[in-house]
């Protein structure tokens, strides 16, 4: 991809808006192939719910007066809470979590008939069925009180927890939605 963004002298940009900070099992999605992009934009797990975002340039662009601009730039308060978000990261060891969460995840689907597929990597997992998931979601929410993300492909569950999620919520959710299913 990069070798091919080159050779058409193109920019290779990663959204790891939503996928970076570790969702992924990686701290960013692109690192589980063999990429290097020139600009990758990061955002939601910057700042934990803070409104935060921000963009990282490969060095080899040289960065010059008025490249870039910025309406809030090196806001102190989002720079803290950025800080904060890589130190709770870190000592809490919430990216090598991550791992074994999706495998736990993915145990736990597994011993669901209906569910017919588990996609996505970390805590960004998708489960599929063979039927318009809408009213499974809507009673997921409105009986368990449990959300869950939609997708464009309508038998698709989107499972986005927090990285502090446990396997507990984890076990909350599959026996609501054993419940849900029946």
């Amino acid at each position: 991809m990069d070798a091919l963004c080159k050779l058409n002298n193109t920019f290779f940009i990663a959204d790891e808006v939503q996928s970076g900070y570790g969702r992924s099992g990686k701290f960013f999605a692109f690192q589980h192939y063999k990429v290097t992009p020139d600009v990758i934009s990061i955002a939601k797990g910057m700042g934990n719910g803070f409104p935060v975002g921000g963009v990282l340039i490969h060095p080899s662009i040289e960065a010059k007066y008025g490249m870039l601009g910025t309406t809030f730039g090196g806001n102190h308060l989002a720079c803290q809470a950025s800080i904060a978000v890589l130190d709770v990261l870190e000592k809490e060891r919430l990216q090598e979590k991550t791992k074994s969460l999706e495998m736990y995840f993915k145990t736990k689907a597994a011993q669901i008939p209906q569910i017919k597929k588990v996609k996505g990597r970390g805590l960004m997992l998708g489960i599929e069925f063979d039927f318009e998931v809408s009213e499974l979601r809507k009673k997921l929410i409105y009986e368990y009180h449990i959300f869950t993300g939609g997708s464009s492909n309508k038998n698709l569950i989107r499972i986005l927890p927090p990285l502090t999620v446990q396997e507990h919520h984890f076990d909350s959710f599959f026996k609501a939605l054993e419940k849900a299913l029946k």
